[in-house]
């Protein structure tokens, strides 16, 4: 059984409710391959969810950028699984790089989090990834920690993507190179199949989210350890659709 290429786009803090309504119309009207070659899955800011999931085609999927650690309650600001679960929201993405960094969570707090997200039946983005100071220093230590931080406190896998992100390449116009992404996606995968299980080592889907283009997407997408995609800026711009026909390479 293979892996079925993944592809998400995080729209992070952008858009208006008119440029949602444009980004969904070229998306409805993409000419994509079928559900059973590539799931596509997109994530606009939380006051917009509703507005995409209403109007998106039924073939994908939408998804929170985040979600709080536990049930809701006294936490202003926040949203709960339970709340993303009841709206009909399938999937939410924990522990981008930019809330590791710039709200300072811990490899323990997005474990938390992952681990309350499937709990409550959310399908999990986990993210890991370096910045351009730890990867000098040496990537492996820095994305087994953020792996093993989230494996301490999951069991189940079957709905879960790892998504690598090179923080290092993420904005900077530096993108890692196939090889390099393929070099750290069979690492992770080998850390899982040494840590987790062979099973799992072999479903599980880890995607690449390093400045991914229209112009990069195919000879990333045909390295054997890259599942797929978690796609930043090129996501809100008509090249997103040839993002996601790059699944075709593994098809071929």
């Amino acid at each position: 059984m293979g892996r079925k290429f993944f592809v998400g786009g995080n729209w992070k803090c952008n858009g208006t409710t008119e440029e949602v309504k444009k980004i969904v119309t070229t998306l409805n009207e993409a000419k994509v391959p079928g559900e059973d070659v590539v799931e596509v899955v997109v994530s606009p800011p939380f006051v917009f969810l509703p507005v995409v999931k209403s109007l998106l085609r039924p073939d994908f999927h939408v998804s929170a950028q985040n979600c709080w650690v536990r049930k809701g309650g006294a936490y202003t600001g926040e949203v709960s699984a339970e709340m993303l679960v009841n709206s009909g929201i399938p999937w939410v993405i924990i522990g981008h790089s930019e809330r590791r960094q710039l709200l300072n969570e811990s490899n323990e707090f997005v474990g938390d989090k992952v681990a309350y997200a499937l709990q409550q039946g959310l399908k999990v983005i986990a993210c890991i990834g370096e910045t351009l100071e730890q990867r000098e220093a040496g990537t492996r230590a820095v994305v087994s920690e953020q792996t093993k931080a989230i494996a301490a406190k999951i069991s189940n896998w079957d709905n879960v993507v790892l998504a690598y992100e090179p923080v290092w390449a993420i904005g900077t116009g530096k993108v890692a190179t196939p090889a390099q992404a393929q070099e750290v996606h069979a690492d992770l995968r080998k850390w899982v199949h040494d840590n987790v299980s062979a099973e799992v080592a072999a479903s599980v889907r880890i995607i690449y989210g390093g400045s991914v283009n229209g112009g990069n997407c195919k000879e990333l997408a045909a390295q054997p350890d890259v599942d797929g995609f978690l796609v930043g800026g090129a996501s809100l711009k008509p090249e997103f659709v040839d993002i996601i026909n790059a699944a075709t390479v593994k098809k071929n």
